[in-house]
Formats: C-alpha cells, sequence, structure tokens
C-alpha cells in the first residue's frame, strides 16, 4: 500500500483531496497531517488542484510504502515499493 503524507493545513486541501480522489484511494486523518492510501500508484495532477508552486512544493510531507517517480511543477507521482 502506498501512503502519500500530506500537512492537514487549509492552503494544501486541494492537493490531499485530488491525492484522495483516485479510484481505490482512502483518507484517513491523523494529529496534523492527512494520509491517502492506494494499492497501486498514486498521481496527482498540479495544474488540476490550482496551487501555486509554493504550496504545490510544501504540501507532501512524507512516503510510506513507495518510491517518489515524479515530483515537478507537473505531477506528483508516487509508485508502490516493490
Amino acid at each position: 500500500m502506498t501512503t502519500l503524507y500530506f500537512l492537514d493545513a487549509a492552503e494544501f486541501t486541494v492537493v490531499s483531496a485530488a491525492a484522495a480522489a483516485q479510484p481505490g484511494a482512502r483518507v484517513e486523518r491523523l494529529p496534523g497531517y492527512v494520509a491517502v492510501t492506494a494499492a497501486g500508484p498514486l498521481v496527482v495532477d498540479r495544474r488540476a488542484t490550482g496551487v501555486r508552486h509554493s504550496v504545490w512544493y510544501s504540501a507532501l510531507a512524507a512516503v510510506g510504502h513507495g518510491r517518489v517517480v515524479q515530483y515537478d511543477k507537473d505531477a506528483l507521482k508516487v509508485e508502490p515499493s516493490p
């Protein structure tokens, strides 16, 4: 299971919601964080979120059981660890 941890702050809500909108994604609220988990890869398109670069690069707090294969101005893509 791949997990993305986002800071639980108002400015990052749209980013975590975009990750959570993927088929099969599950959301869990933890103290200070929002965890989005899926069995497969998680992909978030920055332009679809509408956030500025500073918010985009600040939203992701950690990745669990996955490896970041793309995190640039266009998208965040995390694939499950082998």
